[in-house]
């Protein structure tokens, strides 16, 4: 009398069993997939990255970025990395895109603690735009020997600091000094 209802649960059981590993082969296909992708992306990023350059000028590869690459401009240089550091897709198989940055020391996004996003929210408008101006300057270095472009930069820039003046003229030093002490959050 038993006997019927236990081996139709063994057979759903088994079913079951079946269809975990087909979908758990298919993952790992799919997987493998995603990662080869994300290598090819690399490469034609770099390639295009080159072109860019060359024709438009070496500040303007973000802004192409931008335009063009639905992703964001870290996972277009985790992309480039990828593809510079693994010289053949079968180094790639069997990992998954995090285990692959982690294993070739490509840095993923760092989370942040409540804390920290707390102080960012708290930051007024004026200081995240001057933090912003700082990191960019730090990063852009004025490199052309294009004396005109040089000059438009700096008039750009003395602009900026123009508008930015007057909300910092009212900090005392040691106020100044005091904010610049804190951690930041980036």
């Amino acid at each position: 009398m038993n006997a019927e209802p236990v081996s139709s649960v063994a057979a759903e059981i088994n079913r079951l069993y079946e269809v975990a590993l087909l979908h758990a082969t298919r993952s790992r296909e799919l997987l493998d997939a995603a990662l080869v992708a994300a290598w090819q992306a690399g490469h034609l990023l770099i390639a295009e990255k080159k072109r860019v350059r060359h024709s438009m000028g070496p500040s303007s590869w973000l802004l192409w970025l931008e335009a063009n690459f639905d992703g964001t401009p870290r996972t277009a240089q985790r992309y480039m990395k990828l593809a510079r550091r693994v010289a053949d897709e079968s180094f790639l198989r069997g990992m998954s895109l995090r285990e692959a940055y982690d294993r070739l020391g490509i840095a993923m996004q760092k989370t942040r603690t409540p804390a920290q996003c707390a102080l960012r929210r708290q930051l007024p408008a004026h200081v995240s735009l001057a933090n912003r101006l700082i990191r960019a300057l730090k990063r852009e270095r004025i490199r052309s020997a294009d004396n005109e472009k040089n000059s438009a930069f700096r008039r750009d820039l003395q602009l900026l600091f123009e508008t930015l003046r007057p909300w910092f003229a009212g900090f005392p030093a040691d106020e100044r000094r005091e904010r610049a002490a804190r951690p930041r959050c980036r």
